[in-house]
């Protein structure tokens, strides 16, 4: 007994002692000295802070503590256990100690947390924790018996279910709120009953008298007698509308950034905002653009009074199909002055809108009553404007209404549809900036190339020329077809490197480059070293220009690839040069399809090498088919594949050159391509012999007056009688100059291809030069007269020697 009461009487002081002291925390360095020392270590073991801090805490121990062992403490980031220490009185004790390795100032330490072994809980105890489970107010906590009747619950989940317990006290969870989610938890909560495994779940249901749908985690755990027997499962439930909602926030913010913006085209990106937004975030969601770019307001600006017009150019509803009242894509609306769109624009701000007590639902938000019927009728009952403004400019409001979901918007909605609506508008804006550049671009590259092909009797032609699509940008492809002296034809193709305004820019300097050359009358491979050194300049010249984005200079990366061919119909024969450019199809009129071999020079703007020209007959009726790279490159197909595709599509059944031209782009590109590509298709043709005249003229001066006299004979033949005085007065001066100044062989040619040509050809390669003779000059007029009566004249240089010619224009 007397022990008994000892033992008592020591339990009773061990409570007493230590209920109101604080815990021992002990603080020891690396080296294992003593840092730090409480009151409540002092109580434990009866030392003072002053007789162990700066010690060794060895000293402590009353059993030394294995080696292995304490070394592999030292490595754990925190460890318990049992210790055994001395007391100050020398009393043997065993301590609980809860140790954490922490980094202090001075390097690494630990921080021991130890409590008096063998505290035993207190009768009060219980009722402590029945008082925290009935009055903590974050948790629903309720008790179910086996048949899932409510037991018991706290205040909170009387709250949560809007009813007392003595009211819910027998009834299960599905009777309390008749919900599918609450059917989930009472079939977790059987699961619990016959597993005896805890259950989690997750469910989002609209409490009794509120109209916000709440997000619930629940925990389901079997409550356990002492023999481990079930009797019954608690709930203990934690309302995370917040975070839940927090979540959706940044997901809808996170799929924004990859969502929108995908193209660079103004309707898609719009499209791409409201198909983020519905149905998770609201009902309906529309984007309307201020109609016209001048017309964009800048940041802030007011518009207190009149209203704005703005076309909707994308919306999407919960209702497919369904515009809610509110204007569909690609009307213009008028909003009057007060109207929340007006007001969202006036003001620069977004605007919160709830027409439960809203005049506006009896105006419309255009002051239109039929879109106030609208609203009525759908049941909108909460709407937000946030006005669509990037770089400072205002290009109009995106619209977000709710009819379907039960809860109204609130400033926290306003602040996420301003946060996707913001990231929209960059987009939007690019989207807007590229396509006005991109129409720009399109416009100069199709300003610069032929608006029509001239009339010429040399060959059939046909031409395409499709600009690349919307991520690639318009680039610098170009083709032409240019009249040569002699009932001759140029046939060009060439590419320019790059896309943008500055590669059609490029283009149309080098098409009026190929021109100019062209009426020089320059042999293929002459032009094409001509147009390297232009090229060339070019190139240098932008080296030397800075940028205007950057200040910096530019890198200088133009270069350009062409293909020029020269086909005379009188000989039959094509001249071709090429400076890097894919080589041409020939089709035969048997049938025979060809990839032209020449000699491939080096892209223009190289400079230094040399380029080589080819000669070839063709036969009347032959296919010529010039293009650019854009035809036969891709990404999806080999360019053997699509050569020999274009030669199947060439070889087809004869149809008219333009209908050809549309079958070899179908056959060969996608709806879009993603480069230029310019296609020039020619059917050669030949003068027929009687349109054609020639006479080899002696070297002798008594030669011009029979010469004379062939001419009027032969055009009288082709009853040009009218062109009689002319063709005397040009054959005349052509074959003097000739029989004068050039060298033999002479030969006299005329043409007659619709209008009336005469050429004369001599060895020399010296040309001519017009000049205005002198009041008392008895020559020097022959060219000048020459050059007045007739439409054009001028010199070609040919391998042997040179050709003067003139041409009429018979009327």
């Amino acid at each position: 007994m007397e022990r008994r009461g000892n033992a008592g009487e020591e339990q009773g002081a061990s409570e007493g002692a230590f209920d109101g002291a604080p815990n021992a925390h002990v603080t020891i360095d690396a080296h294992g000295v003593v840092t730090g020392w409480n009151e409540g270590a002092e109580t434990l073991l009866g030392y003072s802070s002053t007789q162990v801090t700066g010690r060794s805490a060895a000293f402590l121990l009353y059993e030394e503590i294995d080696e292995r062992d304490l070394l592999s403490r030292s490595r754990m980031q925190r460890w318990n256990g049992r210790v055994v220490v001395r007391h100050r009185d020398g009393r043997r004790m065993e301590v609980e100690v809860l140790a954490h390795r922490r980094v202090a100032d001075d390097g690494p330490e630990w921080f021991l947390v130890s409590r008096l072994t063998g505290l035993r809980p207190r009768p009060s105890d219980d009722a402590l924790a029945r008082r925290h489970h009935e009055q903590v107010e974050a948790y629903s906590m309720s008790v179910y018996d086996t048949g899932l009747r409510l037991r018991g619950a706290n205040e909170s989940h009387n709250r949560v279910i809007a009813l007392p317990e003595e009211d819910l006290r027998g009834l299960r969870p599905t009777e309390m709120i008749d919900n599918p989610e609450t059917a989930k938890v009472e079939r977790s909560m059987q699961q619990v009953l016959e597993t005896g495994e805890p259950q989690f779940r997750e469910i989002y249901l609209i409490l009794p008298g509120e109209s916000r749908e709440h997000a619930w985690s629940v925990y389901i755990t079997p409550l356990l007698d002492e023999d481990g027997r079930i009797q019954g499962v608690g709930v203990a439930g934690h309302d995370m509308t917040e975070q839940y909602w927090a979540r959706k926030r940044l997901m809808l913010l996170a799929d924004a950034s990859t969502r929108i913006g995908s193209t660079l085209d103004v309707t898609q990106t719009a499209q791409e905002l409201t198909d983020l937004a519905v149905p998770e975030f609201a009902d309906f969601v529309s984007v309307d653009l201020i109609p016209s770019r001048n017309s964009t307001l800048p940041r802030g600006t007011a518009m207190t009074s009149g209203s704005v017009a703005l076309r909707r150019i994308a919306y999407r509803s919960v209702n497919p199909g369904s515009a809610e009242g509110l204007g569909t894509a690609g009307d213009v609306d008028t909003y009057a002055h007060g109207s929340p769109l007006q007001d969202s624009l006036s003001s620069g701000r977004p605007l919160l809108h709830h027409f439960a007590d809203d005049p506006l639902i009896t105006e419309g938000p255009t002051g239109h009553p039929a879109q106030a019927a609208g609203i009525r009728d759908r049941g909108v009952h909460s709407m937000m404007t946030v006005p669509l403004t990037a770089r400072g400019t205002t290009l109009g409001v995106v619209v977000f209404a709710r009819h379907r979901h039960p809860e109204m918007f609130r400033e926290d909605d306003l602040v996420l549809a301003e946060e996707l609506v913001n990231r929209a508008a960059l987009s939007i804006d690019n989207a807007q900036r590229y396509t006005r550049e991109r129409g720009t671009a399109v416009t100069l590259q199709r300003s610069l190339l032929p608006q029509r092909l001239p009339d010429q009797a040399a060959v059939e032609v046909a031409s395409r020329y499709l600009p690349a699509d919307d991520r690639t940008g318009v680039g610098g492809d170009w083709f032409d077809v240019i009249p040569l002296s002699g009932a001759r034809v140029a046939l060009v193709v060439g590419d320019v490197v790059g896309h943008g305004i500055h590669a059609s820019a490029t283009m149309g300097r080098l098409r009026t480059a190929v021109l100019t050359l062209a009426d020089v009358d320059l042999a293929p491979d002459e032009l094409l070293t001509h147009l390297d050194d232009v090229v060339a300049r070019l190139s240098n010249e932008l080296e030397d220009t800075p940028r205007a984005d950057s200040g910096t200079e530019s890198t200088g990366d133009t270069g350009a690839t062409c293909l020029y061919a020269v086909y005379d119909p009188v000989s039959r024969h094509c001249t071709l040069a090429c400076a890097g450019h894919p080589a041409p199809v020939l089709v035969t009129p048997d049938g025979t399809v060809s990839l032209l071999d020449l000699p491939v020079g080096p892209p223009l703007g190289v400079g230094g090498l040399p380029f080589e020209a080819t000669d070839i007959e063709l036969p009347e009726g032959s296919l010529l088919a010039l293009y650019s790279d854009g035809l036969i490159e891709s990404r999806q197909q080999d360019i053997d594949d699509s050569l020999s595709l274009l030669c199947q599509a060439l070889t087809g059944p004869s149809v008219p050159l333009g209908a050809l031209c549309d079958t070899v782009l179908t056959t060969l590109l996608p709806e879009q391509p993603t480069d230029d590509v310019a296609l020039l298709i020619a059917r050669t043709k030949v003068l027929d012999t009687d349109s054609v005249a020639t006479w080899e003229i002696p070297a002798d001066p008594a030669a011009v007056a029979p010469a004379r006299k062939e001419a009027i004979a032969q055009i009288d033949v082709w009853g040009l009688e009218n062109a009689g005085f002319v063709t005397e007065l040009i054959v005349s001066e052509l074959v003097t100059n000739a029989i004068r100044y050039g060298d033999p062989p002479i030969q006299l040619r005329l043409i007659h291809n619709g209008n009336l040509i005469c050429e004369v050809s001599d060895a020399s390669g010296t040309a001519p030069h017009l000049r205005r003779a002198r009041t008392f000059d008895e020559g020097g007029r022959g060219l000048l007269l020459v050059a007045q009566l007739t439409a054009a004249w001028g010199t070609r240089q040919t391998t042997e020697g040179k050709t003067i010619w003139a041409e009429q224009t018979l009327s």
